[in-house]
């Protein structure tokens, strides 16, 4: 019997012309969710026991995932993407689960995305289509990107890729990282500053960093209280690095002049406040895929997989090495 792999994003079943062959090539056949929408826990729990590995997107692979697969045959998770929080890399590394992302594919996709949010708010694009819609005429200067500071905080793959779109504008950047690259940042006339700074200095600030217990909130009334009145947020990293309570107040009170969210905490956002608020424009968690970046993506996690059913360790695409002695030991 050939090994399994659960194409777990729905919307993946109609290009496995893309990912498949290579998955396919080494001998595993392809299987897909029951349901054309994101998976829920309860359906990864019935569904991936059995097979050797999940193609993933941003369904939950919990704990309670992970225990209930892995000795029923799961080895890999291969997330077709660059985040990873939606998978307990801990529970993975316990259970010998090699998990893999796919780096250097949808940097370009988010630094696109970024400027359609900071672009729609300095154009006023909903406040002139919706009165237009309405047989208004809602003409008003609107504000210019050049000359004003981009602030981005997270200076890995996609927070240099915004900054090299925000200088194409004209725009001063400024940057902050914890493990920044000060010689890239140097050689390409980003200023490194203190992460308050960038709140205080940036016109538009950024959000470009990772999931981490360090950075949950790092976007809250306090430094939101840092920005200046005109400034406005833009978030296309993940929605828990922001106090949505406290960007609600900010953005109520007119603490700030707006925001450009892609992310939320709770996905889809419910009925969160922020949807009430006209200085806001929202997406729906799609910067990092077009339709070159999901197939890069998907590619990438298909290779993986492939790589590791065949005995290779794909080391640079391996998210918890610390697994492997117990990975290869399975």
């Amino acid at each position: 019997m050939k090994p399994r792999v659960l194409i777990a994003p729905a919307p993946l079943k109609d290009i496995r012309h893309v990912y498949g062959p290579a998955i396919t090539a080494a001998g595993a056949e392809l299987v897909f969710p029951k349901r054309d929408v994101q998976m829920t826990e309860a359906e990864l729990i019935e569904q991936l026991p059995g097979c050797v590995a999940s193609l993933a997107g941003s369904e939950p692979y919990t704990r309670a995932v992970i225990a209930a697969a892995a000795p029923k045959g799961l080895k890999v998770i291969a997330r077709a993407g660059v985040g990873y929080d939606a998978v307990d890399l801990q529970a993975a590394t316990d259970h010998g689960v090699v998990v893999t992302f796919a780096p250097g594919t949808n940097q370009d996709s988010v630094a696109e995305h970024t400027f359609t949010l900071i672009l729609a708010l300095a154009r006023n694009l909903i406040q002139q289509h919706n009165p237009i819609v309405a047989g208004q005429w809602p003409r008003r200067a609107n504000l210019p990107l050049r000359g004003t500071t981009l602030g981005v905080l997270g200076l890995g793959r996609i927070g240099k890729a915004v900054a090299r779109v925000g200088q194409g504008f004209q725009m001063t950047v400024i940057a902050h990282d914890p493990f920044a690259d000060a010689a890239y940042a140097a050689a390409n006339n980003i200023t490194l500053l203190p992460m308050d700074d960038v709140f205080r200095q940036a016109d538009w600030v950024s959000l470009h960093m990772p999931m981490l217990a360090e950075s949950k909130q790092c976007v809250n009334a306090r430094t939101l209280g840092l920005m200046k009145p005109t400034a406005f947020l833009i978030n296309t990293a993940r929605g828990g690095v922001v106090c949505e309570p406290d960007l609600y107040e900010a953005l109520k009170t007119k603490r700030i002049a707006g925001a450009g969210l892609d992310v939320f905490e709770e996905e889809p956002p419910g009925a969160n406040p922020l949807l009430t608020l006209d200085n806001i424009v929202m997406t729906a968690h799609t910067a990092g895929v077009d339709l070159k970046s999901r197939d890069d993506m998907a590619r990438a996690a298909g290779l993986a997989i492939a790589k590791l059913i065949g005995g290779e360790w794909p080391a640079d695409w391996v998210v918890n090495p610390a697994v492997k002695e117990k990975y290869l030991a399975r």
